[in-house]
């Protein structure tokens, strides 16, 4: 049981996080073991080396340079460019680790931020992180730590790493705020057994207690955004960058085919979405129902014409058992829903809404993790009935 932590800042509630994570999951301890730490320059990295270093371990910090495009480097919430290495490397020389910066820019473009922009144009609406952890972010520093000699590699996201009768699972955070374990659904075995997640078990307010109680420079910084390489959210403007035909406009239409009005390029609309649609006069509100990308045409139409009752997977990554019945999430904010697996088609309960082709659907037993998909077609519930 993880000790709560009654005064935030008290040097109590760093001896506490010591103890709860002094071996790191390691059997015999992690006294004497290396521990490789994937720093992108936040609190909450930095905490987990600070961890790292108490708990005996030799400790080093290894951060990615993915992306360094002028305004992203020095923008507050960014990652993994210009300003947060020289904090992730402020810290280590705070704790005396080592620290080793990578060059992977040239991956990141191809692997996320290049895809990033043909899902747009190809009306899907991508999760960028999610590449970036399948990618760079675990793919390359699972490499990495291996060629160091690790024992683990250690990483600030806010999931658990339990171990079960079938070994390592992957569950849910403590805290529900900060749980991110939809954007981990495609962390395969081999790289569950080897991470480490010190953090799941704790609320930020401790973890920043932490830094602060440490001396962290970082202790009060922002967390970071969610599309660390778009500087000013203008995501349309990113893609129109990369690819300039993504301003090809179109139509805007109804269910039935009807021209309702006109649109500056698909990439401005995402299924679900009911502003910014400029058709105004109508009798109901309309939400985009599905983009047509060949066409360059937007669908709109009635909330009721969202609820899906299907969803055709792609890409399954399993991490626990998938029959019977589980819980399904299919939108980072949403919440699970009951849902059974056939095959490759993930059946709802009840009709679902707001399910974009390009998002993830993640399953779940509880709190654990069974694994997930990417959503490649929907089955209206209309259609189904």
């Amino acid at each position: 049981m993880r000790r709560a932590c009654v005064h935030p800042a008290s040097e109590t509630c760093y001896r506490d996080a010591v103890t709860d994570f002094a071996d790191f999951q390691l059997a015999g301890g992690a006294a004497g073991r290396r521990i490789v730490v994937a720093m992108s320059g936040g609190v909450d990295s930095s905490v987990v080396a600070a961890l790292a270093k108490a708990s005996g371990a030799e400790t080093i910090g290894v951060t990615l340079q993915l992306y360094d495009h002028g305004e992203a480097t020095a923008r507050p919430g960014a990652c993994c460019a210009g300003r947060d290495i020289r904090d992730a490397r402020a810290v280590c020389d705070k704790l005396g680790i080592a620290h080793y910066v990578f060059d992977h820019e040239s991956s990141f473009r191809t692997q996320v931020v290049d895809r990033f922009a043909d899902e747009y144009l190809a009306g899907r609406t991508p999760i960028p992180c999610v590449q970036c952890n399948m990618g760079p972010k675990f793919t390359d520093l699972f490499a990495l730590a291996r060629d160091l000699g690790a024992d683990c590699l250690a990483t600030g996201h806010y999931v658990r790493r339990l171990v079960g009768d079938g070994g390592a699972e992957l569950h849910r955070a403590i805290d529900p705020a900060r749980d991110q374990s939809y954007f981990l659904f495609a962390t395969t075995r081999e790289q569950l057994d080897f991470l480490r997640f010190p953090l799941g078990g704790m609320p930020k307010d401790r973890v920043r207690a932490i830094a602060a109680e440490m001396g962290l420079g970082v202790a009060g910084k922002p967390d970071s955004q969610d599309i660390c390489f778009v500087p000013d959210g203008d995501y349309a403007g990113l893609v129109r960058k990369l690819r300039p035909t993504a301003v090809d406009g179109g139509e805007i239409v109804d269910l039935g085919g009807r021209v309702l009005g006109e649109h500056p390029g698909i990439i401005h609309y995402t299924v679900g979405q009911r502003r910014g649609l400029d058709i105004g006069g109508q009798p109901e509100p309309l939400y985009v129902v599905r983009l047509e990308p060949e066409q360059r045409r937007v669908v709109v139409g009635p909330r009721a014409a969202l609820a899906v009752s299907a969803a055709r997977l792609t890409d399954l990554n399993v991490l626990g058992p998938l029959t019977g019945p589980l819980s399904a999430k299919v939108r980072s904010m949403a919440r699970p829903v009951p849902a059974r697996l056939h095959g490759d088609e993930l059946v709802f309960d009840s009709p679902e809404y707001g399910v974009s082709p390009g998002q993830a659907a993640v399953l779940y037993d509880g709190d654990r993790v069974l694994g997930g998909g990417w959503i490649a077609e929907t089955q209206s519930a209309a259609l189904a009935a």
